[in-house]
C-alpha cells in the first residue's frame, strides 16, 4: 500500500487515529489500525506531535522502540492469524491466548516475525515460513 515511503505510511497511522478521536467513519483498514493505536497509550502523545513523529528515526541501538514498527507487526500477527498464513498460526497463536492473553500473546510473537522478516531482507529472500513457526513454537 506505501512501499517503503515511510512518512506517507506514518502520515496514514496518524490521520486513522485522528478519524477515530473525531468519530469519523473509518474503513476496514483504519479500524484496525485505530483499534491497535488505541491499545497502546503510551503512544497517543507521540501521534499528538505530527511534525516530530514523522520524521524522527528511532534506533535501536539508542534503546528507543520505533512506535510503528511495533504497531505494524501487531497488524502483521492479526492478519496471519485471520488467514492463517503461515499454516499453523492460528492454533499457536490461540494456545498462547490461553496461556498469556491476546495482547501478551501478540508481544511474544513479535519477536518472531520482526526476526523472520530481517533475516528474509538481509538473505533477500522470502521468510522462511518453517523457521518462524519453529520459534513461535518455543513462545509457548
Amino acid at each position: 500500500m506505501f512501499g517503503n515511503d515511510r512518512d506517507s505510511m506514518r502520515r496514514y497511522y496518524l490521520q486513522c487515529w485522528q478519524k477515530f478521536k473525531q468519530k469519523q467513519p473509518l474503513d476496514a483498514l483504519e479500524t484496525q489500525i485505530a483499534s491497535v493505536v488505541a491499545e497502546h497509550p503510551e503512544y497517543h502523545a507521540l501521534l499528538e506531535h505530527h511534525d516530530k513523529t514523522l520524521q524522527r528515526d528511532y534506533l535501536p541501538e539508542q534503546g528507543d522502540t520505533n512506535p510503528f514498527l511495533h504497531m505494524g507487526l501487531h497488524l502483521g500477527i492479526r492478519e496471519q492469524v485471520a488467514t492463517n498464513r503461515p499454516t499453523g498460526i492460528r492454533e499457536l497463536y490461540q494456545q498462547l491466548v490461553i496461556q498469556y492473553g491476546n495482547n501478551a500473546a501478540e508481544h511474544r510473537m513479535m519477536d518472531c516475525l520482526a526476526e523472520s522478516i530481517w533475516l528474509a531482507q538481509r538473505h533477500q529472500t522470502a521468510p522462511d515460513e518453517a523457521a518462524y513457526l519453529e520459534c513461535l513454537q518455543h513462545k509457548r
